[in-house]
C-alpha cells in the first residue's frame, strides 16, 4: 500500500498556514537563500537531476525547459507562472495557493534566479477572487520582509477567465493585453515569449515543488516516484467518492490505493468510469484501477496523466450526458481561431444532445468519430484534442450504452440518482 507523502501539503492543516509567519516558522525562504548563493546554471542542473517534470499536464522536464533559455544574450528574460486552473475536475493549484502561497513565491525567486530573470508574472483566474486576494497579500508580505524587490519583482495578473488562456502562448498574448489565442510555433516561448523575449512558462505546482528540491537535494526527490516519473504530486479526487479532496502521494500510486485512502466509492455503488487527468483526457473504467498513475503508466494504458484530476463516476451516471457536458464546455471555451475546433465542437454538441435524448441512429456514432478525426491534431493548440478525447474513449468502452439509449428513445438514467445528495442504497 503506497502511503501519502506530504511535501507541498505538509502544513495545510494549520490554521495560519497561508501566512508568512507560518511559512518562515517551518523554514520558509531558506531554499531561496541557498539558491541565490548558487550559480544559476547549478540551480538548473539541480532541477534537471531531480527529475521534476511539469505538473500542468504535459509532464515536460522542468529543468530542461529552464535550460532552453539562451544565456548571455543581453535580453530581458521572464518567468510566467500559469495559475489559470480551469480544466473541469482540476482542483490542485487553487487549494495550494489558498493554503500556502509563499511556497510559490519562493519557487518564483529561485526559478527567476536560475533563468536570469528580473520579473516573474503570476497569471491567475479572475473568478477565484479569494485566491487572488490571498496571493496578493502574500506578495505584499514578501516585499515587506525583503524577500522580493532586491533582485526579483513579482507581478500578479488577473485574467478574465478564458479556458484557452491556460495554453501557454494564449496566456502570453493575454498578458500583453491582446485577446487570448494560441500562437503559431516556432518560435517557442524560450526564444520569443512574453514581449518577444525569452520566457519560461511553468505551472503553479511545478514552481512550488522547487524549494523542497533545493533544500533536500536531487537524490531525495528521486527517491520517490517511479523510474521516469520522480517525486510526489497532488492527486485531486472528486465525484462519487466518500472523501473527495487533494491527496499528495508519490507518482505511480494507483486509483485503487487512492480510493482506499478516500474511503471508497459512495455507499451502495460501484465505479463505472473515471478520468485520470481531467476532462480532456481519455476516460478509464474499473478495469484500469491498478494502472500506475505516472506519466508512462497512464500513457501506456491509452490516456494521459494531465493534471491528475481524478473524476470518479459510479453506475448511476450516464456516459452520454457526462461527455455532452464536457463537450459543451469545450465548445463554449473554443477561442474560434481554428476552423476545425470552432465548427467541429459545435457539431459535436448538436449530435450528442440528440443522442442524450435518444434521437438518432447508429450511423450518428460513426459520424461523431468522423468529426473527431477531423478535429484532433488540426488546430494550433490542444483544446481540440482534449474535446474529442472523452468522446472517442466513451465510444470505445461504452458504445453499447449509446445503442441502448437509442433503442430506448430516451435516457436510461435518472439524473437525480447521480447527485451527491441522492439517498444511499439500503443494505450497502
Amino acid at each position: 500500500m503506497t502511503k501519502l507523502v506530504p511535501v507541498l501539503s505538509e502544513h495545510w492543516d494549520e490554521k495560519d498556514s497561508f501566512t508568512i509567519q507560518a511559512y518562515t516558522r517551518h523554514g520558509g525562504y531558506k531554499a531561496a537563500e541557498k539558491a541565490l548563493a548558487m550559480d544559476p546554471d547549478a540551480v538548473i542542473q539541480l532541477v534537471k537531476d531531480s527529475g521534476l517534470r511539469g505538473r500542468g499536464g504535459a509532464g515536460f522536464p522542468t529543468g530542461m525547459k529552464w535550460g532552453f533559455i539562451p544565456q548571455g544574450d543581453n535580453k530581458e528574460h521572464y518567468l510566467v507562472v500559469n495559475a489559470d486552473e480551469s480544466e473541469p475536475g482540476t482542483c490542485k493549484d487553487t487549494p495550494l495557493l489558498m493554503a500556502n502561497p509563499h511556497v510559490l513565491i519562493e519557487g518564483c525567486i529561485i526559478a527567476a534566479h536560475a533563468i536570469r530573470a528580473k520579473y516573474a508574472f503570476i497569471y491567475i483566474r479572475g473568478e477565484v477572487t479569494h485566491v487572488v486576494r490571498r496571493v496578493n497579500q502574500a506578495i505584499e508580505d514578501a516585499y515587506k520582509a525583503g524577500h522580493l524587490g532586491k533582485g526579483v519583482e513579482i507581478i500578479l495578473h488577473v485574467g478574465a477567465g478564458a479556458y484557452i488562456c491556460g495554453e501557454e502562448t494564449a496566456l502570453l498574448d493575454s498578458l500583453e493585453g491582446f485577446r487570448g489565442q494560441p500562437r503559431l510555433r516556432p518560435p517557442f516561448p524560450a526564444i520569443a515569449g512574453l514581449y518577444a523575449m525569452p520566457t519560461v512558462v511553468n505551472n503553479v505546482e511545478s514552481i512550488a515543488s522547487v524549494p523542497a528540491i533545493v533544500l533536500n537535494g536531487a537524490q531525495w526527490y528521486q527517491s520517490m516516484g517511479t523510474e521516469k516519473s520522480k517525486g510526489t504530486t497532488l492527486y485531486s479526487l472528486s465525484g462519487h467518492v466518500k472523501n473527495p479532496g487533494q491527496f499528495e502521494a508519490p507518482l505511480g500510486i494507483t486509483l485503487r490505493e487512492l480510493l482506499e485512502l478516500a474511503g471508497g466509492i459512495r455507499q451502495g455503488h460501484r465505479l463505472k468510469f473515471w478520468t485520470p487527468g481531467g476532462s480532456s483526457t481519455p476516460i478509464f473504467t474499473d478495469a484500469h484501477l491498478d494502472i500506475p498513475l505516472d506519466y508512462e503508466g497512464v500513457a501506456e494504458a491509452g490516456s494521459m496523466l494531465g493534471t491528475k484530476a481524478l473524476q470518479i463516476f459510479d453506475e448511476t451516471t450516464s456516459i452520454i450526458r457526462a461527455v455532452l457536458r464536457w463537450t459543451e464546455f469545450y465548445k463554449h471555451e473554443s477561442c474560434g481561431k481554428c476552423t476545425p475546433c470552432r465548427e467541429g465542437t459545435w457539431w459535436l454538441v448538436q449530435i450528442l444532445r440528440d443522442l442524450d435524448a435518444g434521437v438518432g441512429t447508429e450511423e450518428d456514432l460513426n459520424k461523431l468519430l468522423d468529426i473527431c478525426d477531423n478535429i484532433a491534431g488540426r488546430s494550433f493548440c490542444a483544446l481540440a484534442d482534449g474535446a474529442v478525447a472523452p468522446i472517442i474513449s466513451s465510444l470505445q468502452y461504452f458504445r453499447q450504452e449509446y445503442l441502448d439509449q437509442l433503442a430506448n428513445k430516451g435516457s436510461l438514467f435518472d439524473p437525480m440518482e447521480s447527485t451527491l445528495f441522492a439517498p444511499a442504497k439500503a443494505g450497502a
